[in-house]
């Protein structure tokens, strides 16, 4: 993306927590100048280690562009310029409501913003805001500047389009829920896988370790490459989906219907506590996210090798015939 696709060429990152310093190392990586602002003691310093290292990785992906970096102790000195916002603070509604509103009240018109909330649903967010259309939840998995997926929720499709424009730009993939829901979309799916692998460590079905294998080694190598609806269309053979549900739809209401319930207790607690510190061998987490990040950045190269590899052999178009 050059700097000025789009006319964006500064981009004010509001919140420099993991999520907002990983979107400012994507940015940055992609030519565009980042102005950011945290009231967090230390925040600056934390901000540009992290931005290094982060652009280390870019690099390694190819992504060699250099914005400028700078640091704004002051919200509005940090908005002043902006042609977009990613706004990353807690996930607390009513932080948000006021942090929204004083942004919005500083920003000409036209001037997207972006929320990276979780969890919190958008019409509430924006409910202080003058001129809340401009204001769109754009929900990223982390980190941000390895993983691809941003899902988007705006108050109308223009604003959802030119969100979705802009994060395309710096390659990566938008969703746009058509109705704003807690937790979005990719949230809501992990939550049921993850309140089922609970279940399993509260009924001593398998180990934590174990558990996490099962999804590693199995279904979380399909799911790299296509999700759950379209892994089971190939899972229906040459009949596809509809062949699927029609012959093992049944079955999967059967594991449906013995999906548990469980509760977060202390002792399921101290089970899964006693589980990841086994799983972890005394590895720091620096070394766990490190670990993570080589692996994101081995799937990410293998994804883009297999795509240029399926470009190469589709037919290349006779002369007069359309491309």
């Amino acid at each position: 993306m050059s700097r000025s696709e789009g006319g964006i060429r500064r981009v004010a990152v509001i919140g420099c927590g993991t999520v907002g310093a990983s979107w400012a190392a994507l940015f940055v990586a992609h030519g565009l100048d980042v102005a950011a602002t945290d009231p967090a003691p230390g925040a600056e310093e934390r901000l540009r280690t992290f931005v290094a290292g982060a652009l280390d990785q870019l690099a390694g992906l190819g992504l060699t562009g250099r914005g400028r970096l700078d640091f704004r102790p002051a919200l509005a000195d940090a908005l002043d310029g902006a042609g977009f916002v990613q706004e990353n603070a807690p996930e607390d509604e009513g932080f948000k409501r006021r942090l929204l509103a004083e942004i919005d009240r500083a920003l000409p018109p036209g001037v997207l913003v972006a929320s990276s909330t979780s969890a919190l649903v958008r019409s509430r967010i924006v409910a202080d805001c003058a001129t809340p259309d401009r204001v769109v939840v754009a929900h990223p998995f982390n980190p941000p500047h390895l993983v691809p997926l941003v899902e988007i929720v705006a108050g109308t499709p223009e604003a959802a389009a030119r969100a979705g424009a802009f994060y395309a730009g710096l390659g990566r993939r938008p969703v746009v829920l058509r109705r704003e829901m807690p937790g979005h979309i990719a949230n809501r799916l992990a939550s049921a896988l993850y309140r089922e692998a609970v279940h399993l460590v509260a009924e001593g079905v398998a180990s934590v370790a174990d558990i996490d294998a099962a999804l590693c080694n199995g279904p979380g190598l399909r799911w790299a490459l296509m999700g759950p609806h379209m892994t089971y269309h190939l899972g229906g053979g040459e009949g596809g989906i509809a062949h699927y549900l029609a012959h093992l739809g049944p079955s999967q209401e059967r594991r449906w219907a013995s999906l548990g319930s469980p509760s977060l207790t202390p002792e399921v607690q101290a089970a899964i506590v006693a589980g990841i510190a086994e799983e972890a061998a005394g590895r720091p987490i620096g070394e766990l996210e490190a670990r993570r990040d080589r692996g994101l950045i081995a799937v990410l190269r293998s994804r883009t090798e297999v795509a240029a590899e399926a470009a190469a052999t589709l037919p290349t178009p006779s002369a007069g015939e359309p491309a």
